[in-house]
């Protein structure tokens, strides 16, 4: 996929909508005394800088002009400045760690709730928009967070230090002053001259290292079928030449730091001896003191530091532009992905019903697999949804199920807390087996012996693990067990109506009816995916398609 470029004054208009919804946040307040409190510590940093410099400038003196007395009082002052210097800059760390934890946490769950909303992860990953979405939410977030807040509050100490020093050294010399500022705009323009490609190196960077550890994680997970494949080479294959596109793409930034590095290293190393060269013959000429030279060489540095950011942050600024863009990439295609077409399949919300209006479901190659399908499925019923081929019934499962199929016609189903479906490939989702089988929102209405009544009549014998004992259940238990499980979860989330895909294969129609009960008017509704194999009498119709796209339904 292309690397999409965007403006830089829509990636700016983005960054401080990003930070307005996180001030106007429900953590908000939190975070504005944070940041207040924040705001303090560095002012207080500031007026303990400016007091070191004199104090230093008196205790050189006093060095220099062997003034003992001097010498052991300015002494102990300058150890207070010092340990009140560490005091006020480990708060400062401290406060500036804890609002950026509170931030990306507040990006993170918001990222991961537009992330999971109308399965806009789905849309993302078939469409073919972005890579690598979960790096973006975890790692870019994370890095965009600190990073920020690292920036704005190196911006606020550099006004501050800008305030309190460029009184000190205009009092010094006014020529030093202007040297200062001028060294600092020349070096900026040229730095940023010299690190404008590590943009777009760094972005490349970042997907590259994801498309790496996505190979590596794909060997994890697949490491059975590859070994009895005898894969490894294929496999070898395919890390190195990601290997090599990682290290290629790394050599390019690490050539583009050699570059700025030559400047940048120079510049700092000139910072020291400017300061004396303007300042030495005032003092060979008797005019000024020792100690003068050194605070004007600290004030000289702190204050073209404060103008220098661009040059001491290249690498850095580099490094964010490429990770807002990104984050930029991620909220555009979740937008784009989550924006509902007029075109396809309409799916209408509807309390209670279960309908098809001249659905029609074409295949990849654009052939009919169902045509102007017509049916209305009566509440509480059983339903055999068959035919010839699983093209179509799969088709349809899909459909209603709301993935994207091409087609045509409208499905009316009830909303999404009142229908379930269970593939035939099982998703069993992390933790206890508890939050396997109930809903968050369940988790404390079921009583146990419901649940373990229910593992019986399916023959699942897990009553041994526990309902709060976590594992890994797609390791520890065999296929057709966790198939048996995704359908007790599906009958403890007591929705009116319940897709199944093949239930034949796991139950046989005396588990079925012993599940399902007796069919009363207001029970589930049961829809199965698969083949009749003597299970006739279990349904109340049938669904069956024939090869063409043709369609009957019959009524037992």
């Amino acid at each position: 996929m292309e690397r999409q470029q965007t403006p830089l004054r829509v990636t700016a208009r983005r960054f401080v909508r990003t930070v307005r919804i996180f001030v106007n946040s429900e953590v908000g307040c939190k975070a504005k005394l944070i940041f207040v409190a924040l705001a303090a510590l560095l002012g207080g940093t500031s007026v303990l800088n400016v007091v070191n410099s004199f104090v230093g400038r008196y205790f050189m003196s006093a060095i220099a002009e062997r003034h003992t007395a001097d010498f052991a009082r300015l002494a102990v002052y300058y150890i207070g400045v010092f340990a009140a210097s560490t005091v006020v800059a480990v708060f400062a760390r401290f406060a500036e760690e804890r609002l950026a934890l509170l931030w990306r946490e507040f990006l993170t769950r918001r990222a991961v709730g537009m992330y999971l909303a109308e399965g806009a992860y789905y849309r993302l990953d078939v469409s073919g928009l972005l890579s690598h979405p979960d790096q973006r939410i975890s790692e870019d977030i994370r890095a965009f967070t600190t990073t920020t807040l690292s920036f704005i509050i190196m911006a606020l100490n550099s006004s501050l230090t800008v305030l309190a020093f460029s009184g000190v050294l205009w009092t010094i010399s006014p020529l030093l002053f202007v040297v200062a500022v001028l060294y600092a705009a020349c070096g900026s323009y040229l730095t940023i001259i010299l690190g404008r490609p590590l943009v777009n190196l760094n972005y490349d960077q970042l997907d590259k290292e994801a498309a790496f550890r996505a190979s590596l994680i794909h060997v994890r997970e697949n490491a059975e079928p590859i070994i009895v494949t005898r894969g490894e080479e294929r496999q070898a294959t395919l890390l190195m030449a990601r290997l090599d596109d990682l290290i290629s793409n790394f050599r390019w930034i690490t050539a583009v730091n050699r570059n700025v590095g030559f400047f940048t290293t120079g510049y700092n190393w000139m910072i020291q001896i400017i300061p004396a060269l303007i300042i030495a013959p005032a003092f060979f000429r008797g005019e000024i003191e020792f100690g003068v030279i050194t605070q004007s060489a600290a004030a000289f540095a702190m204050l073209v530091a404060a103008f220098s950011f661009i040059v001491t942050q290249i690498q850095q600024i580099s490094s964010f532009a490429a990770v807002v863009t990104r984050l930029n990439s991620l909220s555009d295609a979740i937008e784009k992905v989550s924006a509902k077409t007029p075109e396809g399949v309409e799916i209408v919300d509807a309390e209670g019903r279960l309908a098809y209006e001249h659905l029609t479901l074409l295949s990849f190659a654009r052939t009919p697999l169902l045509t102007d399908l017509n049916v209305s499925i009566p509440a509480g019923r059983r339903i055999l949804v068959t035919g010839p081929e699983e093209g179509p019934g799969m088709a349809l499962f899909r459909a209603t199920a709301g993935l994207p199929t091409a087609g045509t016609g409208r499905i009316i189903r009830p909303g999404p807390d009142q229908i379930k479906f269970v593939p035939q490939q099982p998703y069993l989702p992390q933790g206890t087996l508890r939050q396997v089988l109930l809903p968050p929102d369940k988790s404390s209405e079921v009583p146990d012996e419901r649940i373990f009544q229910l593992l019986r009549e399916l023959d699942v014998d897990l009553a041994n693990l526990g309902l709060d004992t976590e594992q890994d259940w797609e390791t520890a238990l065999t296929m057709h067990e966790q198939q048996l499980l995704a359908l007790a979860g599906a009958f403890l989330a007591a929705s009116r109506i319940l897709f199944v895909e093949k239930v034949e294969a796991v139950l046989d129609p005396e588990q079925l009816l012993r599940v399902l009960g007796e069919p009363p008017e207001s029970s589930i509704t049961f829809v199965n995916f698969g083949k009749a194999n003597g299970t006739g009498s279990v349904y109340d119709a049938v669904l069956e398609y024939g090869e063409d796209g043709s369609w009957t339904w019959q009524a037992n």
